[in-house]
Parts: C-alpha cells; sequence; structure tokens
C-alpha cells in the first residue's frame, strides 16, 4: 500500500489500528529486547533512507538498523538477488553445498589474501553474536582450551553468553550466573583522555600501559618461565560500535599488534557493525595497517534482508585438521537466501568505486556536524570516519555527558514534528557511547548530498527545540 493511501485512511482509524497493536504488543511481546528502552515505535513500510509510519510521515533514518542496511532500505538489486534465489532454491540444510555458499566464502578469502598477503577460510553462521562465539571456540582450540581473553572496555560483541563475557557491560552478565569473562583493557578514547595529550601520543600511551601487564609473572597475564600468557585472543572492535563510535589513534593497532604477536595472542577483529564500507573500507580495520587472525562479519553484508555471519580465520587457525567437520552447527548457517544477497553485495561494491564515495560523503557530512558544534554548546565532540560519524552531547561545559538531553533528542526526533521547509518529518537516531550520551550516526551509504543536508537541518532544529525549546 503506497503512502498516499495511508493518507487516505481517516487519522482515527489509523489511531486505533496502532493502539489495538500496541496493547497486544503490551500483552503477548516479551520486553527483554531493546524496544522498551523507550516509548514502542510502529513503522509500516521503508525507502530508500526513510522509514514511514502508517500515516505516510517520513522519518530519515540515521542508523540504518545498527549499520545492518548501508546500501538502503528496498534496495532493488539486492532484493531481486534474493527473489530470484527464493524462487530457485531458498533452502537447502547446512550439510549440503549450494554454489552461492562457495562463491562467497572464495570471494571473501580472495579478497582477504589480496589484501593482506595471508591463505584463509571462511566460516558461515547466521548472527553476530553467533559468529563471535565460533571466533571464540576457534581460538581457544587453537589455544589449547584457554578461555580467557582480552577485550576493550566499551566493547561490544553480542549478548549470547560467550559473547557477553567478552562484552565490556557487566548488564549483560549480571543476571545470569558466573561465566568466564575478559580481561578489559582501556580503549583510546581521546576526547575523554588526559587533557594535553595528543591523540597519537594517548595511542602510544594506551599501548604502553597494556605492554606492562607482561613485565613480570606478578603483573598478572604472562609466565615469563613457561614464555605463555593467560589470554588466548585480543576481540577488538577496530571502531567502537556501541561504545560510540570511537574511532582509534592511527598508530594505535600498528603498536598494539606488535605487542600481541611478540606475546603469542591472536588478534580478533569484529567487523559486524564497522564492516561492508561503512568506514570507506571493506573492513575497518583495513584503515589500520594490520592483518587479523579472525576476522568476525555479519549485519550489512546481506543488507538486512536475511540473517547471515561468519568468520574468516588464517589457514593455520581453520584447516580441517585442526577445525574438523562438525567443531560448530546450526541449522540456518550459509542459508542459501542469506549468502546469495552477500554475494551480490559484495560483487556491486566492487563494481563501483565505493571506498571514494563514501569518504566524500562521510567528510562532507562531519564538516557539516562541526559547524553544528561550533553553534551549539552541547555538542562536545564529533569524529567520523566514512559514514561511521559520532556526535557527543554534553553539559554547556562541552565535557560533562549529559545522557538526558540525548534521551530528550531521540524522543522528540522519534515524535515526527520536526519541520524543515514547510515539511514535518522525523528522525530516527541511534545512542551510544560509555555514558549514553552519543548520537552514533551510521546512514545509508547511498545517501545524496541533498538528504545529508537535510539531516543537518532536522539535528540544528532538533538541538534547538530541545535546549531552547
Amino acid at each position: 500500500m503506497s503512502a498516499t493511501a495511508h493518507l487516505a485512511r481517516p487519522v482515527y482509524e489509523e489511531a486505533n489500528e496502532e493502539a489495538r497493536l500496541l496493547a497486544l504488543e503490551a500483552r503477548y511481546c516479551s520486553h527483554g529486547d531493546t524496544v522498551h528502552y523507550s516509548t514502542p515505535k510502529i513503522f509500516d513500510r521503508c525507502e530508500g533512507s526513510y522509514l514511514y509510519d502508517a500515516e505516510g510521515l517520513p522519518y530519515l533514518d540515521l542508523q540504518m538498523w545498527y549499520s545492518a542496511v548501508n546500501f538502503g532500505y528496498g534496495n532493488k538489486r539486492l532484493n531481486a538477488a534474493l527473489t530470484r534465489q527464493l524462487d530457485r532454491l531458498p533452502q537447502v540444510a547446512s550439510q549440503y553445498l549450494h554454489a552461492e555458499k562457495i562463491e562467497l566464502a572464495a570471494l571473501i578469502a580472495q579478497r582477504a589474501e589480496a589484501s593482506w598477503g595471508a591463505a584463509g577460510r571462511v566460516h558461515f553462521n547466521v548472527g553476530g553474536s553467533q559468529a563471535v562465539e565460533d571466533a571464540l571456540k576457534l581460538v581457544r582450540n587453537a589455544k589449547r582450551g584457554k578461555s580467557t581473553m582480552f577485550a576493550f572496555e566499551g566493547g561490544y560483541h553480542g549478548r549470547t553468553l560467550g559473547a557477553s563475557a567478552i562484552t565490556s557491560s557487566y548488564r549483560y552478565r549480571r543476571r545470569y550466573g558466573h561465566f568466564d569473562r575478559a580481561l578489559f583493557v582501556p580503549f583510546p578514547y581521546h576526547f575523554r583522555g588526559p587533557k594535553g595529550m595528543g591523540k597519537e601520543e594517548y595511542g602510544a600511551h594506551c599501548v604502553q600501559q597494556f605492554e606492562r601487564l607482561f613485565e613480570s609473572e606478578y603483573n598478572g597475564v604472562w609466565d615469563p618461565k613457561a614464555g605463555e600468557a593467560e589470554c588466548a585472543a585480543f576481540f577488538v572492535e577496530a571502531i567502537q560500535g556501541t561504545g560510540g563510535y570511537v574511532i582509534p589513534p592511527k598508530n594505535f593497532f600498528t603498536e598494539l599488534k606488535k605487542v600481541l604477536d611478540r606475546y603469542g595472542i591472536l588478534l580478533v577483529v569484529d567487523e559486524i557493525q564497522m564492516g561492508v564500507y561503512r568506514t570507506g573500507k571493506l573492513w575497518s580495520i583495513e584503515h589500520f595497517g594490520v592483518t587479523p587472525d579472525v576476522l568476525v562479519f555479519g549485519k550489512a553484508i546481506t543488507n538486512g534482508l536475511n540473517p547471515l555471519s561468519g568468520i574468516w580465520a588464517r589457514e593455520e587457525l581453520i584447516n580441517p585438521t585442526v577445525f574438523p567437520p562438525g567443531s560448530t552447527h546450526s541449522t540456518f548457517a550459509s542459508n542459501p537466501l542469506g549468502t546469495s544477497v552477500a554475494l551480490e553485495t559484495l560483487r556491486m561494491v566492487e563494481e563501483e568505486d565505493f571506498g571514494a564515495q563514501v569518504a566524500a560523503k562521510g567528510a562532507y557530512f562531519l564538516s557539516g556536524l562541526e559547524e553544528l558544534k561550533r553553534r551549539h554548546a552541547v555538542i562536545g565532540d564529533v569524529d567520523g570516519l566514512g559514514l561511521a560519524l559520532r556526535m557527543e552531547i554534553c553539559e554547556a561545559d562541552g565535557y560533562t555527558p549529559n545522557k538526558a538531553l540525548v534521551d530528550r533528542m531521540v524522543e522528540v526526533a522519534l515524535a515526527g514534528d520536526l519541520v524543515v521547509g514547510g515539511k514535518r518529518q522525523g528522525l530516527v537516531l541511534d545512542i551510544g557511547g560509555y555514558h549514553k550520551n552519543v548520537l552514533t550516526l551510521a546512514p545509508s551509504l547511498l545517501i545524496t548530498r541533498e538528504e545529508i543536508d537535510l539531516a543537518l537541518k532536522l539535528l540544528d532544529a532538533l538541538l534547538i527545540r530541545v535546549t531552547r525549546g
């Protein structure tokens, strides 16, 4: 049904239907997911950079399903790939092969070998957390069952039991009893780092502090007599996602990788949120000059159409002699609908210079955010890499976190009554950050300059409303 058809309906009819659905949801749906962090909102359709409610009101989406829909809602090319597969081979058990799985694995592995000179293999699963679980199995297998990992403060890797153990938020673990948890290490979050220290200097400082853990057996993670570390691997996001789109100094990962290699610790890079050109490269770690031992991917590889995730790992970690048949299993792993769309996604991005396009749009958007920062004292920091952008909201001092104001911004944006150019619209925003005071902006990679201009105007109107209202 078109937006105009919706608008033709009496408003009371739409209101009554939404009230009916919300009443059913309140009674029969679990509140254990993230819907009830704020007032539940029902959307009716989507297209490009927009979601629409039942009245046909447009909401410009600046988070695109947590960066799962990098190529826009209703992308015709990717939808067509799904439809073709639906008509030919929509279902097949994961114990059998289909062409799309093989071609996709080869494409990812060949791309990794061309970029890093490292041979490897690909293993598929369904969701991001499940792929993280597979990565945990892989490194524990490679390191003789060691269950302790390093991870970053502010890091997020999912909410299954294993993934929760390496996600820094205790609230995701608190109610489920004891299980292995990571040793959490500070991430170089320069805006909230020591004053007077440059970004690169701070990156080097964080690596130096990490390496202190290996100075002697009494620093906690190293047995100098056995020459062995307690931790099997370091799970990282090259750019922190839920942590607030924190972008590290350029020198940080190259220096960190030297320490990990020195002490025999594997580097596992979680690209679930930042992968597939969100930052202007296929994988965000490619900006930082290091080669992972394991890489985890998901979300945008299917543009949110059908769940698919996976891991790429070095040959010595994943070859069949060390990771034999049955090492992991999921009924829907490597499902043909997901692999067909993912294969089309990777072919599509290779046909155009997506890197240059995303970099240019990101720079344009960031310059607009910097202008907003100059005009609004409550914006403490803006930063970005490609179209992974952040706006940190603070008190009037430009530093003290202001979670209440961000909550208010999201609520007002979702009310759908911002007016720009005489038109009423809404905004879809997402909150992240250590203090939940950061707007994490992940627009469609196909967003136009006009839509970026509109986004900046809507953000400006929103800031004026909540601060001067």
